[in-house]
């Protein structure tokens, strides 16, 4: 029972409710004493005032425990007050009725109001101040809706929307909070278990493959297999990191890079997260893309790449590196004056929209080695 009533995040407003509730008893025992003397039946208005006292003490107990948290029991306490708001015909003659407020008083017959709100939203607290209303109207045989004189019929129906309203915003707040709690806690497990495989089973692979290449052999085929199981590794991992929700503003870039990895590409990540605007991550990946596949397409069959991340804190670099023939001086100049405007628009100028930069060193049987930078200061002002 105790865990149940604390993760209930209307139990504040619960708790709040036996507050008024006990204020409320208060003022309904002084008007008793008050206007004893001029009922009907001074001796039976005791008796029921005694009741009301009881049954009050009775439904606090209930909602703070949180036992009476249900509709038999919310519904109990709407049908014994409007039964006793009814018991003002027996109590007190008409002409007392017509004058006075309806014993044991509006203030208390209000509770079943306030825990309809609670337990039913706006819309059942609103049906019980109604109801509440219409008894005191029918004890009192008249009917106005003159707000100059007496407003209580809005207040009641009032009364009841703003705690209902308030009770259901609390249940949707604790919701969204108990979504985002479990979401947190998967997206840790899924980091332990990356984390766990990536620093354990990937490595492993890795190793066989290099050694088994380097032996040959029979041992090549085995190199050529935990190859593969390497790279399905390594897309599981990068897939499962990937975020869920399309319109998150940020990526971490190492679940992008990841994916680029395969026999010919090696990718070294930082242990932690590198978190980019979703825009500049998608862009930097692009720009790697078209870098390996230079490699790919210039740097000879023989030829391996190597991406190394890191992140700077006001700036992120990637490092593509390869072991290819290199190119040229003034290969790059010519192929712009012949139209081949593949590297400047697709590496050069995807870093330049984003306030980066690009810069290539190669040469003849040197390789190429393109350096990447994102500024983070750059992606704000932006």
């Amino acid at each position: 029972m105790a865990t149940a009533r604390s993760s209930d995040p209307v139990t504040p407003l619960w708790r709040a409710a036996q507050v008024f509730r006990l204020l409320s008893c208060l003022y309904a025992l002084g008007f008793q004493v008050a206007v004893n003397a001029d009922l009907a039946r001074p001796a039976l208005a005791w008796a029921l005032c005694a009741v009301l006292l009881g049954f009050s003490v009775a439904c606090a107990v209930a909602y703070v425990r949180g036992f009476g948290r249900r509709p038999a029991w919310v519904i109990a306490e709407l049908v014994v007050v409007v039964a006793l708001m009814c018991s003002n015909r027996i109590v007190a003659s008409a002409q007392w009725a017509a004058d006075n407020q309806t014993w044991p008083t509006t203030l208390w017959a209000t509770n079943p109001t306030i825990s309809a709100a609670l337990l039913f939203g706006p819309v059942g607290g609103m049906a019980a101040g109604i109801a509440v209303m219409a008894t005191n109207f029918a004890v009192k045989n008249y009917f106005t809706l003159d707000m100059s004189h007496n407003a209580t019929l809005i207040i009641e129906i009032a009364l009841g929307l703003a705690i209902g309203m308030a009770a259901q915003t609390a249940r949707r707040a604790h919701e969204d909070l108990q979504r985002a709690i479990r979401l947190s806690v998967a997206v840790e497990e899924r980091e332990r278990l990356s984390r766990h495989v990536h620093d354990g089973v990937i490595q492993v692979l890795a190793l066989v493959s290099k050694r088994g290449r380097e032996i040959g052999g029979d041992a090549a085929e085995l190199a050529d297999l935990a190859g593969e199981q390497e790279r399905v590794l390594r897309r599981l991992v990068a897939s499962a990191e990937l975020p869920r929700d399309g319109d998150a503003t940020t990526v971490d870039i190492r679940t992008l890079l990841t994916r680029r990895q395969d026999d010919r590409v090696s990718v070294s990540l930082p242990a932690t997260p590198v978190p980019l605007l979703r825009h500049a991550a998608d862009e930097l990946d692009a720009a790697v893309g078209n870098a390996l596949d230079n490699v790919r397409s210039h740097a000879g069959p023989d030829a391996r790449a190597f991406v190394l991340l890191e992140d700077l804190g006001d700036a992120v670099t990637v490092s593509v590196r390869d072991d290819g023939v290199g190119i040229p001086a003034g290969r790059l100049d010519e192929a712009v004056e012949q139209g081949h405007v593949g590297i400047s628009k697709s590496i050069v100028g995807r870093l330049a929209s984003l306030g980066g930069s690009a810069h290539l060193s190669t040469d003849v049987g040197a390789g190429t080695e393109w350096e990447l930078t994102v500024p983070r200061a750059e992606q704000r002002r932006g």
